[in-house]
């Protein structure tokens, strides 16, 4: 990432890196699970038959006081007759067209498709018993501008096993800081500029890193939800919390519109010959001019068309796309953990571990979003690259010597080499590093017949990595088998390919 910084030092603003959206999970372990529920209702004498009883009685209070709350704040309770009302936008509009500055917006009540428990027969045994079976109950929403958070809601399921959700903005907490501060600021929509002091800025958004979540997110369900203690599903037994979502961004600040648009297009196209980005989504950037502030207004006078780039490696995603037309985003989404790892104890001693959604790994997800965001930054770095490409490509076009073993030379642009530089480029491996089987994927169409042949594959690839790694190209993981790009490794393979895919009438075109 600094080298890309330093290329455009004198275009760039700012850097603020850190959350986005947040949206996290609490769960009441102790009746989340059928038998845990069963237990439940033992201890409480609740028999099966009392179950619909019991569990409306619980709606009604939670529903009451869902009202309570609406009326204590002296707003409105609506009942929504479709799921697919856009909720975020009528809170946003509600709370600007009155003027709310903090406290509660609005509670919205609507009905919803989720898990819930019901009394259900066992074909096996014969016997009732409950279970959880995929139906309809209704939510209920609570959108607040809070003192601390900014705009925020809260969603409580209102029948059993009562989930609760509450989505934040890392930007809107952000912005609430910095006027608490009085550093000033400009915001559009969740991105911020023309701030007065980025260091502090950065400073403040990562106080949410050392937050203690479990004791904040607690303090809301306890607000909302009038059953914890009643039910006793408190302390030990109460939510545990889960990170259900991350997005972490790294927000590249130009100081106008101008120095990002001269620019913006050279990476796209990068991103485009070299990431192999597979899912590319079109959209309209263009805004009213008169809503605008006046630094950025003369580039929103007439609409004109973005470009996002999405990498997606199953159900996590890195992003990058241009937003409120001067700033330069680069996004991590986590939705999967399972997929990294966290360093842990276990058995006492330290060992690498599944990440688990729970909030205790929250950490990790950052340090991984934003090592993330800094390599797909640090491979646009080359974008732009003005030094001669027979220096990048000479390099690597000699035998090298490492570890007491020679390695060939390169060939950038032919066709073995430029196919595996090819798959070690896919954008994909930014997010999560590239293994001998990620290579394999992208340099065979069909899968192994045999195992033979797939040992013959694995072995091939080794080679190639052991070439590159030899060349300067990827480096290994400490302990892992995963290697990642080196800045030299993206110059390089860039070049090549570049000059493979080049048009011979626009390089003559050039010479002359």
């Amino acid at each position: 990432m600094n080298d890309f910084l330093k290329r455009h030092s004198e275009a760039i603003e700012g850097v603020l890196s850190g959350f986005d959206r947040l949206i996290f999970r609490g769960v009441l372990r102790s009746i989340n699970y059928a038998r845990g529920l069963d237990r439940f209702l033992t201890a409480k004498g609740i028999l099966l038959k009392q179950f619909a009883g019991f569990a409306e009685d619980c709606t009604r209070k939670i529903a009451d006081r869902a009202k309570e709350i609406a009326s204590d704040a002296q707003r409105p309770y609506i009942y929504l007759e479709s799921s697919g009302v856009d909720k975020d936008k009528m809170a946003r509009d509600m709370a600007e067209r009155e003027g709310i500055r903090e406290g509660l917006i609005c509670v919205l009540a609507v009905i919803e498709p989720c898990v819930t428990a019901q009394v259900v027969s066992n074909k096996l045994t014969g016997h009732r018993e409950v279970g959880y079976r995929l139906r309809k109950c209704r939510f209920f929403y609570f959108y607040l501008l809070d003192r601390e958070f900014g705009l925020m809601h809260v969603r409580l399921q209102s029948w059993v096993p009562f989930d609760l959700q509450v989505y934040i903005n890392g930007r809107s907490y952000l912005a609430r800081q910095l006027e608490r501060e009085g550093i000033p600021f400009v915001r559009r929509a969740n991105a911020l500029m023309r701030v007065g002091d980025y260091g502090r800025a950065q400073q403040l958004l990562d106080q949410l890193l050392r937050r203690n979540w479990p004791k904040t997110l607690n303090v809301l369900a306890r607000r909302v939800n009038p059953i914890l203690n009643r039910l006793g599903l408190v302390g030990d037994f109460g939510y545990y919390w889960m990170t259900q979502e991350s997005e972490v961004a790294t927000d590249i600040v130009f100081k106008d519109p101008e120095a990002l648009h001269r620019i913006y297009p050279a990476l796209i196209d990068h991103a485009l010959r070299h990431f192999h980005s597979r899912d590319v989504l079109r959209f309209l950037t263009g805004r009213d001019a008169q809503r605008l502030p006046n630094q950025i207004t003369t580039s929103y006078r007439k609409r004109e068309e973005g470009v996002r780039i999405k990498h997606a490696v199953n159900e996590n995603s890195l992003k990058m796309y241009d937003k409120e037309g001067c700033i330069l985003r680069i996004e991590t989404t986590i939705n999967n953990p399972r997929r990294f790892q966290v360093l842990r104890r276990k058995g006492g001693a330290l060992a690498w571990q599944h990440m688990s959604k729970g909030v205790r790994d929250l950490g990790r997800r950052v340090e991984i979003s934003l090592a993330a965001n800094a390599r797909y930054l640090e491979a646009l770095s080359v974008v732009g690259e003005t030094t001669p490409s027979q220096r990048i490509l000479d390099a690597v076009s000699q035998p090298v010597r490492k570890d007491g073993y020679r390695y060939r030379a390169l060939r950038p642009v032919s066709p073995e080499d430029s196919s595996l530089f090819g798959a070690v480029l896919h954008g994909e491996h930014l997010l999560n590093g590239l293994t001998n089987r990620d290579v394999q994927a992208c340099l065979f169409e069909a899968p192994a017949r045999h195992p033979h042949e797939a040992r013959r594959r694995a072995s091939y690839v080794s080679r190639k990595i052991r070439l590159l790694r030899a060349h300067g190209l990827v480096r290994k993981v400490a302990r892992r088998n995963i290697y990642r790009l080196t800045q030299r490794g993206h110059q390089v393979m860039s070049t090549a390919h570049r000059f493979r895919q080049s048009d011979v009438a626009l390089l003559q075109n050039e010479a002359i």
